[in-house]
């Protein structure tokens, strides 16, 4: 029988996770779940019910969820939900390649086309989208994305709450701080501090004080 899972978000993210996990044995996802706008509890999707977050306490016990927003600070709904007691998926697409030495925490998901190689581990909450590529010795903190097509070598370190953009290169034995954002296509050729925004080749701080994205 297929667990019913809960995504946390309703918007365009959401709507593609819900077909990526109908590739999932053992999963069926049965509803949305909102914690901004409650008038979107009277809408379906996918023809779904979108449920209001304050109602999932009768759920708890049967239910496991999964953050479905590409933001950093996902981090809050999550933990919102985290705090009723509701247990959280760790998904792996079933195109994905995740080396049987690489550790993933609850909450993860691995969307279609990505490699995590070995001995790399991936903390709670990360969500690594479509094709992107995360190399041997790699840690990665909470609540980071890595986007779409993305390159992570090997020996890296990833920091809380980071966001690699789509195309971004990151090469091999570098740290990008915590809350810090890569920009998309950017090619990261040195240590990047925490919350700042790099953009370019190679890549430089155009912004400080940043907060994910």
């Amino acid at each position: 029988m297929a667990h019913p899972l809960l995504l946390l978000g309703t918007h365009w993210l959401a709507q593609e996770l819900f077909d990526l996990i109908s590739d999932l044995p053992g999963y069926e996802v049965t509803a949305f779940v909102e914690n901004w706008d409650r008038a979107r509890c009277s809408e379906q999707i996918e023809g779904l019910p979108v449920l209001w977050v304050d109602d999932l306490g009768p759920l708890v016990k049967t239910h496991q969820a999964l953050g479905a927003l590409g933001t950093t600070k996902r981090r809050a709904f999550i933990e919102q939900v985290a705090a009723m007691g509701m247990p959280f998926a760790t998904l792996v697409h079933p195109t994905a390649r995740v080396s049987s030495r690489a550790v993933l925490e609850a909450g993860c998901f691995v969307s279609a086309g990505c490699v995590v190689s070995t001995r790399t581990h991936l903390e709670p909450h990360v969500f690594v989208n479509r094709g992107a590529l995360i190399g041997h010795h790699v840690h990665i903190g909470a609540y980071s994305s890595i986007q779409c097509g993305a390159n992570i070598a090997g020996n890296v370190t990833v920091g809380e709450g980071a966001y690699v953009g789509m195309g971004a290169v990151v090469l091999d034995k570098l740290t990008v701080g915590s809350h810090s954002v890569i920009g998309a296509g950017a090619v990261v050729t040195k240590d990047v501090s925490d919350r700042v925004l790099v953009l370019g080749i190679p890549a430089r701080i155009v912004k400080t004080d940043v907060e994910g994205k």
